[in-house]
This record gives structure tokens, C-alpha cells and sequence, in this order.
């Protein structure tokens, strides 16, 4: 494959994650602000939840449509794969919202408000989206899937 095909290629996957994640991202941010301004909820905890509540969209979505084509483990790997990947960046995100709610509130000389707590929210989305794709890519859904013989069931 060329690097020419192989750059399209990754483009290609690159967008059907992005669309697959701003999906998920929708799930997330209401569920989160759902949880930390309508019930009241600590924001480590608001966000550990929605980005759990969100990955449900997130696996199925790239497992059927995104990876549709990788994925050379056994359904039974695939999942634990992804739980643990997902746990990582789970509490990679959470660790970010922490941080930056401190800094926030240490820049601001206050504790930081709804606007800087869910910018600091969507910021640390960014990052783990990166991390998350690459994971996928080379941990969760690597190799190509075994396509079972035509006629076969």
C-alpha cells in the first residue's frame, strides 16, 4: 500500500472516529452536566460517570462502523481490551478534570465556576480522544477480522 493510500486510509478512519466521538461527546457532556448541575454531584465522580454512560455509543459505533473492518481478537478479548483502554483513559480524564478545576480555581483566586469547569471538561476530552484512537487503533481493534466463508453460518 502506498503512503498516498495508507494516509487516506487513516483519514478515513480518523473521520468515522470523530464522528462516532462526537456522538459520544454529546452523551457526555449532558450526562455530566446532568449529573454535576442537576443533582449536585462532585465533578470527578460526574465525570467518571458520563464517560462510562458514553462509552456504550463509543463501542458499539466503532466496533460496527469505525473498526468495521479490524479487529483480528476474539469478541471476548476485544471487550476486555477495550474496558481496560477505556478505564485507563477514564481515569486519565478524570485526573485532567481534577487538575484543571484546581488550576482554574487557583488562577481565578475562586472556586471555579460551571464555564470554566466545563471548559476544562471539554479540554481534557481532547486529549483522551487522541490517546483513545491510537489505542484503538493498535490495541483494541488491531489486525484485520476474519471474514467467515460465504454460505457458511
Amino acid at each position: 500500500m502506498s503512503t498516498r493510500a495508507r494516509w487516506r486510509r487513516v483519514a478515513g478512519l480518523g473521520a468515522r472516529f470523530l464522528t462516532v466521538g462526537a456522538v459520544s461527546t454529546l452523551i457526555e457532556i449532558g450526562v455530566f452536566n446532568a449529573l454535576y448541575l442537576g443533582l449536585g454531584w462532585d465533578v470527578v465522580w460526574a465525570k467518571i460517570v458520563a464517560s462510562l454512560v458514553a462509552l456504550v455509543n463509543a463501542y458499539f459505533g466503532n466496533r460496527e462502523w469505525t473498526f468495521r473492518d479490524r479487529g483480528g481478537h476474539s469478541r471476548a478479548v476485544e471487550i476486555t481490551l477495550f474496558v481496560i483502554v477505556n478505564a485507563l483513559c477514564t481515569v486519565l480524564g478524570a485526573v485532567l478534570v481534577w487538575a484543571g478545576v484546581a488550576a482554574a480555581s487557583a488562577l481565578l483566586g475562586r472556586e471555579a465556576g460551571p464555564v470554566a469547569v466545563n471548559v476544562v471538561n471539554l479540554g481534557s476530552i481532547a486529549i483522551v480522544v487522541v490517546a483513545r484512537f491510537v489505542l484503538y487503533h493498535h490495541v483494541v481493534f488491531r489486525g484485520e477480522r476474519t471474514r467467515p466463508v460465504s454460505g457458511a453460518r
